[in-house]
């Protein structure tokens, strides 16, 4: 059923006529009932009724998805159809795609009409609740709390959180005392947060923001140095994931990886010679990828990273990909090393950090020269964003430009590294590093 440039009008007349036409499945079926508008995704005639199926591209069912098909159930009844049968449809999070997709094992259909059901018996009460609400000339007093991000982010935040102050309880990282019983109590600024009440963690974030306090653990830092060797190989991967394998062994959501960066310090003190890769649009890069990758790395370098984890993820999955490389790989596996543990286990803390160990927060603490600020692509969901977008550009002017900029981004998060890794070498001690 199509609704682009329809109005709301033509795209009600259009699934009635389909409808009477004896139509046996309608994607995007329009309906209209007491003023709610909605859309079904899938509806699929059974009988005497109809079937709807509501496509997500989760890998479960959700509590918000069961209040989605219920508002649709309602407005069907409404409109005099029989619904027999609700069933959400997700993604297959364990299918490998090869060859064609095989729609039958990409998505996997859950019937949920016991759920939607006990939500309909309810429906009118919260549809007159709504609608008391739209009516109210002021804005609805409600504070802030959890659902402000429940189950999705609210766009009134910045409006509604107005109010909070710079260093607040708010700003204290992971998880530990629970921020909105202090805020109910009136607990706001973290001055005033009584600090027998926070975790360790929380407890020295809270007291170097407010000490504006720097710590750096000699030792411990002398002990990371001295895990390192030479040549020594900044290296930081971009990859991608879409809820459709693009090319053949990719599941859904995989992070295919189709950039990296890399720095090369061949000795101590020597200036880092930059290497890169950026697949071309529209192809399966991982072979080429890993094949220069293992070319430009020596076997016998020492790979850094930031955030370890996460490399060695999309290199543990290339070796699975590709046994005839798995043994190369595996040899640079065992080389790899985590520029992020001594900001993790805040062996080197500056206040500015807030209690992250994030590079982007990292660097500018480290190095404030050197900033992600003001760049086109400034983040890894902008690069991810990016090459999606350069997957939809024809060779141009545009498509140069895009690339440079991710070229730009990348080169930036391994040479930001160089410079942390510097900062931690120069520190007073360790000149001889």
């Amino acid at each position: 059923m199509p609704y682009e440039g329809l109005s709301f009008g033509e795209q009600l007349t259009r699934t009635k006529q389909l409808i009477d036409s004896g139509a046996e499945v309608i994607y995007e079926a329009s309906f209209s009932f007491s003023a709610i508008f909605v859309k079904v995704d899938i509806l699929v005639r059974d009988g005497d009724a109809w079937q709807i199926h509501e496509v997500k591209m989760g890998t479960s069912v959700k509590d918000v998805n069961l209040d989605d098909v219920a508002v649709q159930h309602y407005v069907l009844n409404g409109c005099g159809l029989s619904v027999s049968k609700s069933f959400l449809v997700h993604i297959n999070n364990q299918y490998v795609r090869q060859g064609d997709i095989e729609v039958d094992k990409l998505f996997t259909g859950e019937e949920i009409t016991p759920q939607v059901l006990a939500r309909l018996q309810s429906m009118p009460e919260v549809v007159q609740e709504l609608r008391s609400t739209l009516r109210e000339s002021a804005e609805p007093s409600i504070d802030i709390g959890p659902h402000c991000k429940d189950p999705y982010e609210c766009d009134f935040i910045p409006y509604c959180w107005r109010h909070i102050p710079e260093d607040s309880i708010f700003d204290l990282r992971g998880r530990g005392t629970d921020k909105f019983k202090l805020y109910n109590q009136g607990i706001v600024r973290l001055a005033d947060v009584p600090l027998d009440e926070l975790n360790g963690a929380q407890r020295f974030q809270a007291e170097a923001t407010l000490e504006q306090k720097d710590v750096t653990d000699r030792e411990a830092v002398r002990e990371f140095l001295g895990s390192l060797w030479y040549p020594l190989c900044h290296l930081d991967f971009e990859t991608f994931d879409t809820p459709i394998p693009p090319f053949d062994g990719v599941r859904p959501y995989q992070k295919v990886p189709f950039q990296y960066s890399l720095h090369i310090q061949k000795e101590v003190g020597a200036e880092p010679e930059h290497c890169e890769y950026l697949a071309q649009p529209n192809v399966d890069p991982r072979r080429e990828l890993i094949e220069q990758l293992l070319t430009t790395i020596p076997e016998d370098a020492c790979i850094l990273t930031y955030n370890q984890a996460f490399e060695k993820g999309v290199l543990r999955e290339l070796a699975k990909l590709f046994p005839d490389l798995a043994e190369a790989i595996e040899v640079r596996l065992a080389n790899v090393r985590d520029l992020m543990a001594p900001f993790k286990r805040r062996d080197v803390y500056r206040w500015p950090m807030r209690g992250s160990y994030s590079i982007k927060e990292v660097l500018p603490a480290l190095v404030p020269e050197l900033s992600y600020t003001g760049m086109e692509i400034a983040d890894g969901m902008a690069a991810m964003q990016a090459y999606r977008e350069m997957c939809a550009l024809e060779a141009g002017e545009k498509l140069d430009r895009l690339r440079a900029a991710m070229l730009d981004y990348c080169r930036l998060d391994t040479l930001a590294m160089v410079k942390i890794l510097k900062v931690l070498v120069a520190t007073e001690g360790f000149s001889s590093c």
